[in-house]
């Protein structure tokens, strides 16, 4: 029978295997300067979405003051949704300023690997959004002409 204090020897060896992979990815991380770049930008997009939560869920410090299951889930499920909204919107920006010619020529590798599209500077949390449900948003330079199906 196992107990916390009488092991089975293959599990002191997943153990012992754990360490050692540890101890591997540690010594590759501390060596490799570009994996410290790729972590550290993984890092960053956490972070970045953790802020543009921030924005989006402010009411109550964004916290969520409810304990029913019914309603955390609504609460989190219209997050993802809005979360998912700001992003496609930002990437249609994005798309249309690179889809110009002189930004083409300006941008550098290193820029580019620097674009995300979550930003969300442009949001104001707590001001009034009048939103137009006939008329779509003109992102790529196309102006929608009045009582056209756009």
């Amino acid at each position: 029978m196992w107990t916390p204090t009488a092991r089975p020897k293959s599990y002191q060896a997943m153990l012992e295997i754990g360490r050692a992979q540890k101890t591997i990815f540690v010594a590759r991380y501390l060596r490799l300067r570009e994996l410290q770049r790729e972590i550290q930008e993984g890092l960053n997009v956490v972070e970045s979405s953790n802020g543009a939560n921030s924005v989006i869920f402010y009411g109550k410090g964004g916290d969520i003051s409810t304990n029913r299951r019914e309603e955390l889930e609504m609460t989190v499920l219209c997050l993802r949704i809005l979360q998912a909204a700001l992003v496609y919107i930002n990437t249609l920006m994005l798309q249309d300023v690179l889809a110009e010619p002189e930004w083409a020529k300006l941008l550098k590798p290193a820029d580019r690997r620097g674009l995300t599209p979550l930003f969300w500077q442009h949001v104001q949390p707590y001001g009034e959004v009048r939103l137009d449900v006939a008329k779509r948003l003109t992102l790529s330079g196309d102006v929608a002409q009045p009582g056209s199906p756009t």
